[in-house]
């Protein structure tokens, strides 16, 4: 699964130095050999990958107020061992929100790095993001062990101070025209 994970890696096209910067170091990270996905809870090995996945209906995304991150943040979760990160979005969107995944594209939108802090220990998440249909007329369910609530925002209405720090850049990369 390594080689396939360095495919998502590689085909994503960068939207400025930064995302160029991740994607040369995640390449590097995962060519290293070194485990890349989580093996135990919360944090072994302390960097390791998730797939992030975005609802998306028109200028709307949908977000999760995460009760161990205590912010709003996309849903997703970690690559298991074996898995390809599209699994783990497949896995996760009917784990957290009983949806099958519809992905708008066939490859991960963004990547970021990101250190994790929140109710447990923090660690280091190297972050797959896709974009998904959603719907905001459907009534999601939702995992409450993981998630307070779940709200749809507009795109210029996201509370950006208490959500991903890379979620403004991730929205420049979905909706280029604004």
């Amino acid at each position: 699964m390594r080689k396939k994970t360095r495919c998502e890696v590689a085909v994503i096209q960068p939207l400025d130095e930064l995302e160029q910067s991740t994607r040369l170091d995640v390449l590097s990270w995962i060519d290293s050999g070194v485990d890349i996905c989580r093996i135990t809870k919360p944090a072994t090995p302390p960097k390791h990958l998730i797939s992030y996945f975005v609802l998306v209906d028109n200028e709307h995304i949908l977000l999760v107020d995460h009760i161990n991150a205590e912010l709003w943040l996309p849903t997703g979760g970690h690559v298991e061992p074996g898995e390809h990160p599209q699994a783990t979005v497949l896995r996760e969107a009917y784990e957290e929100l009983s949806i099958e995944a519809e992905f708008l594209y066939d490859k991960p939108l963004f990547l970021s790095i990101v250190d994790t802090v929140g109710i447990t220990a923090g660690h280091t998440d190297v972050c797959l993001w896709y974009a998904l249909r959603g719907d905001r007329n459907a009534n999601y369910t939702f995992d409450e062990s993981e998630f307070r609530k779940i709200k749809w925002f507009h795109k210029d209405d996201v509370p950006f101070d208490q959500t991903d720090a890379h979620m403004r850049r991730f929205l420049a990369k979905l909706y280029p025209e604004s």
